[in-house]
């Protein structure tokens, strides 16, 4: 691809995008509008591409961190007019484990109080999407693996971003369970923006 700036009398000059092909030369009048103008060709009027994010997944887990990858992915979300769908992953009860609230917990009181968590976290970003205008999806899962829900989830919703904290859990879970994002950006096939 060539691009080629031609002076034209009383104008300035004019932006002229060539491919080279088999052929001979062939001119792309749209990419050329585009460069000209600075719209990207998806936000074009008359173009019948679609946007590059239609629906962004933004996993939570309730914490500092990911309420913050959560206002960013709102916001970006609002940017550029696409939907969220937001996550919550709820690890199943363990009788044997190193985390100190299951041990605390009968099964019934752990999956009452992880219910009650994961209501408060999803109705805090739906709140939050509802006053930015932008249209939300809460989901709730039970799952062994949180790095699996999330993919899981934003194939079966459609997503085509997940939007997620670089980290959530502090302490030595942290160390034992490794990096959900990390495990995410491995395994996805649809793009991951990590907010730090």
């Amino acid at each position: 691809m060539t691009l080629t700036r031609q002076p034209v009398p009383g104008v300035g000059s004019k932006i002229r995008i060539e491919h080279k092909t088999p052929a001979g030369i062939a001119v792309d009048p749209q990419a050329a509008r585009e460069v000209r103008s600075g719209v990207p060709r998806h936000k074009m009027p008359g173009t019948k591409e679609r946007m590059m994010y239609t629906n962004i997944l933004i996993p939570t887990d309730g914490s500092e961190l990911a309420g913050k990858a959560v206002q960013d992915g709102i916001a970006l979300a609002k940017r550029i007019n696409a939907k969220a769908t937001v996550l919550t992953v709820l690890l199943p009860f363990h009788m044997f484990t190193t985390d100190t609230q299951m041990l605390e917990d009968t099964p019934a009181q752990y999956k009452a109080r992880m219910q009650k968590h994961a209501e408060k976290a999803l109705g805090a970003v739906a709140r939050a999407a509802q006053a930015a205008g932008v249209a939300c999806e809460t989901v709730q899962v039970e799952h062994e693996h949180p790095y699996q829900a999330i993919i899981d989830t934003a194939r079966s919703k459609g997503c085509d971003l997940i939007v997620m904290a670089s980290h959530g859990r502090h302490g030595i879970s942290a160390i034992v369970l490794g990096s959900e994002t990390v495990k995410v950006l491995t395994h996805s096939k649809i793009p991951v923006l990590v907010h730090r």
